[in-house]
């Protein structure tokens, strides 16, 4: 077999994304990540908060509906794992912290006031749905938004794809998202670069993966500063306000949406406890702090 994978590169997810493929046919690999992208493009379709046509908008706008809206077991699946993240991190990772995304404006760099985002921390709280006999109802007011899971969790689902179609030698790229099809032919590791969010250096760390997945969040995608102060997309549920622990994380584990949801967590903690929660995880994990300093525990 060639040994060098053949890239394809495409737009998903707001973000630019690669697959490499180890195929000696180049129509075979042309068809195969054509069924990974459409995987993709699916999952986009139905749970991104930006279109009006998805699903997950479907459902935020059947809040206050006493019947609930009937859900599939794909969502339940992504509700569990997000109950699970909301328990662990004592109520840090809240996928029903959409209501916050509607008053912050990051592409104009407005700020809420105070009373907005009280009035907005009302709609917010996981404890407040519930779903049984695969019914989901949510209270008038409130808004789901999977966007701390849906990336990392299609990058899993187009790489299960790929091993289901047969390829063994393979890596999904989302976003600098990754999932592990197989390693490199001679099982060789994928070497991914992870950037770092001063934009005056290119990369912060350099990892090797032979499987699983690796996933990074950070204060640098999406923020604005004002006043000398940054300001995070990513919004602590609980006040309100963008986080202001750590400037970036990224976790290895056995899935990227297991990696994506331990990063975030991380950088909804303050620092000191993000440190701790990402060394009690035992996950390989490379981070920077607030001061610009890189540490964490060897990435392999």
């Amino acid at each position: 077999m060639n040994s060098l994978p053949k890239r394809f590169s495409f737009k998903a997810m707001g973000s630019f994304c690669e697959i490499q493929l180890c195929e000696e046919s180049p129509t075979h690999a042309k068809k195969t990540v054509q069924l990974l992208t459409d995987e993709v493009a699916r999952l986009e379709r139905k749970y991104s908060r930006f279109r009006k046509d998805s699903f997950l908008t479907e459902i935020n706008l059947a809040a206050g509906n006493s019947h609930g809206m009937e859900i599939d077991s794909e969502t339940v699946s992504l509700l569990e794992h997000a109950q699970n993240c909301f328990d662990i991190s004592d109520g840090l990772f809240d996928i029903t912290a959409g209501a916050l995304n509607e008053i912050w404006d990051f592409k104009n760099a407005v700020i809420p006031s105070q009373e907005q985002i009280d009035n907005a921390l009302t709609h917010v709280g996981f404890e407040r749905l519930s779903w049984e006999d695969s019914r989901l109802q949510l209270p008038l007011g409130a808004q789901i938004d999977f966007g701390g899971i849906v990336k990392e969790y299609a990058a899993d689902s187009a790489a299960r794809l790929a091993r289901g179609l047969g390829v063994q030698h393979g890596l999904v790229n989302l976003g600098g998202d990754f999932s592990v099809i197989g390693p490199l032919p001679d099982q060789l590791p994928w070497t991914v670069a992870i950037a770092n969010p001063d934009p005056q250096q290119s990369v912060m760390a350099k990892v090797d993966l032979k499987d699983g997945g690796l996933a990074s969040s950070g204060d640098y995608e999406r923020c604005f500063i004002h006043e000398g102060r940054r300001y995070s997309h990513i919004l602590n549920p609980k006040t309100g306000w963008p986080c202001t622990g750590l400037r970036a994380v990224s976790v290895a584990a056995n899935l990227c949406t297991v990696a994506g949801s331990v990063a975030t967590i991380a950088l909804l903690k303050d620092e000191v406890q993000a440190q701790e929660w990402l060394q009690e995880s035992q996950l390989p994990h490379v981070f920077m702090n607030s001061l610009g300093v890189i540490g964490g525990s060897t990435l392999v």
